[in-house]
């Protein structure tokens, strides 16, 4: 059985983002350990993996120092999933979102863990893609990510438009014109996991194409598929956490 949250040390931190003109906030739960920054799904907030119970499902990782969380908002309601604005003002913004999390975000938590820290980023569904996207842009920061029942492909908001902004954050794009080498040679020493189950609203396919773009660059990717009980929901995102957060970190 896993303890009520409320026992373990949280803190939230509010700032209003110069990157983004609103106010951001950040939960973080855990004293010390390897941080994780954590991105919701869909139009969720920085709180909902507290809600449905998933920081509760990792508390004894968290309680023994192994991980400390960090877990923010997204602006996916007022990016790729707001149907009322031009699909380059979709893209702009997630722009401008990728800027908040490198220039506020990854200080933040160095800051607060006084000192460098490589990161593991991690998401589901919608939060998989922003997990995957971030390691791919800030390599030299974030050195590890779990991404969950995924979504990695951003085509399907762009609506048939396609400019620099949809290009430079859509991983399968911008990895297939990739050819910095000493950037790749940095992600290429990250450790990237991408898991998917066979079971109900689980896309394996959409897994496949984000690990057949790594793979195109020679970017080493752990694709774990598994069962066919395996759904896209809360019950199997906290197991396979708890799978992984040990076999990354001890």
């Amino acid at each position: 059985m896993h303890r009520n949250p409320a026992a373990m040390k949280k803190s939230t931190h509010v700032w209003r983002s110069p990157t983004l003109g609103i106010d951001m906030p950040v939960a973080v739960y855990g004293t010390w350990g390897v941080p994780m920054l954590f991105f919701p799904t869909a139009s969720a907030d920085f709180e909902e993996y507290e809600r449905f119970n998933l920081i509760s499902a990792i508390s004894s990782h968290i309680d023994r120092g192994a991980v400390k969380v960090y877990s923010i908002n997204t602006i996916n309601s007022m990016s790729w999933f707001d149907e009322t604005i031009h699909p380059a003002e979709r893209a702009r913004r997630q722009a401008l979102y990728d800027a908040y999390v490198g220039r506020e975000v990854i200080p933040f938590i160095h800051n607060e863990c006084n000192g460098w820290q490589p990161i593991c980023t991690v998401g589901a569904s919608m939060g998989a893609y922003h997990a995957l996207n971030t390691l791919l842009k800030h390599p030299g920061d974030v050195r590890s990510c779990i991404g969950m029942s995924g979504i990695y492909d951003m085509r399907r908001y762009m609506n048939g438009y396609f400019d620099e902004n949809c290009y430079f954050n859509n991983p399968p794009d911008y990895l297939s014109g990739m050819h910095d080498h000493d950037l790749l040679e940095q992600i290429r020493r990250t450790r990237i996991n991408l898991i998917v189950g066979r079971g109900p609203w689980e896309h394996i396919d959409w897994t496949q194409s984000a690990t057949d773009a790594l793979s195109s660059k020679s970017i080493p990717v752990n694709m774990d598929v598994w069962g066919h009980d395996v759904s896209h929901d809360w019950p199997w995102w906290k197991t396979e956490l708890n799978v992984y957060i040990p076999r990354l970190f001890g």
